[in-house]
């Protein structure tokens, strides 16, 4: 069922219980949102996600224990489908990139107003980057630079599922090959093509030629 005809489930992850009863009450509230569960560190929102795979996680930046760039890294390492959201007090630039390049979906202020977060939930959930409205424009060109010197923002494991795309494997191949579940693999797959913006494995295989991805 896509979220369109349902809400969007979410995993609320903050170390201080004020401003996270906060959010889970602003999200309970929306027809759009519910909350399955909230934590207050990073290992147990890693477990919470585990356990109930909710469309979206959003944490906060800092937390005891996994902070929550650790999180997303976890999440994009393992082929988890959730997309991590992060709440911050700082929206510096350079911390908002490392954000992005290790596999959160979003990254939002944390004076961001309960309709605005309720909103970058439904946007995240829907496959769209959330990102401060004053950073958009450098943050673009940043990428744009990584990408003309060293291609897409790649993950390791989406490195590793590129080449073995060009090599022939099939989704049951790289499964058994990598111990893990198809839906894993399909998951790389499609985050896969959508950093690359393409749609097919030819495709996919054709863009990693011209940017020299399989080197």
């Amino acid at each position: 069922m896509s979220i369109s005809n349902r809400k969007v489930r979410v995993v609320v992850g903050d170390d201080h219980p004020i401003y996270r009863d906060g959010i889970v009450a602003a999200l309970n509230r929306s027809e759009q949102t519910e909350v399955v569960t909230a934590v207050a560190d990073g290992q147990a929102a890693l477990a919470a996600i585990v356990e109930h795979a909710p469309d979206v996680a959003l944490l906060d930046y800092k937390m005891p224990g996994l902070d929550g760039i650790a999180v997303a890294h976890a999440v994009t390492r393992d082929g988890l489908s959730t997309r991590v959201l992060l709440l911050s007090a700082t929206t510096e630039g350079s911390v908002v990139y490392k954000a992005i390049q290790d596999g959160a979906a979003g990254y939002l202020s944390k004076d961001s107003d309960r309709d605005e977060i309720v909103n970058a939930v439904v946007a995240c959930a829907r496959g769209e980057k959330v990102l401060p409205p004053d950073l958009v424009t450098s943050l673009a060109t940043q990428v744009h630079r990584h990408a003309q010197t060293h291609g897409p923002l790649l993950s390791e494991r989406e490195r590793q599922t590129l080449r073995m795309i060009a090599d022939g494997k099939t989704v049951r191949d790289m499964a058994k090959e990598l111990f893990l579940a198809e839906t894993t693999i399909k998951t790389h797959i499609r985050r896969l093509y959508e950093k690359l913006g393409v749609s097919d494995r030819g495709a996919a295989v054709a863009y990693a030629m011209r940017n020299n991805l399989l080197e």
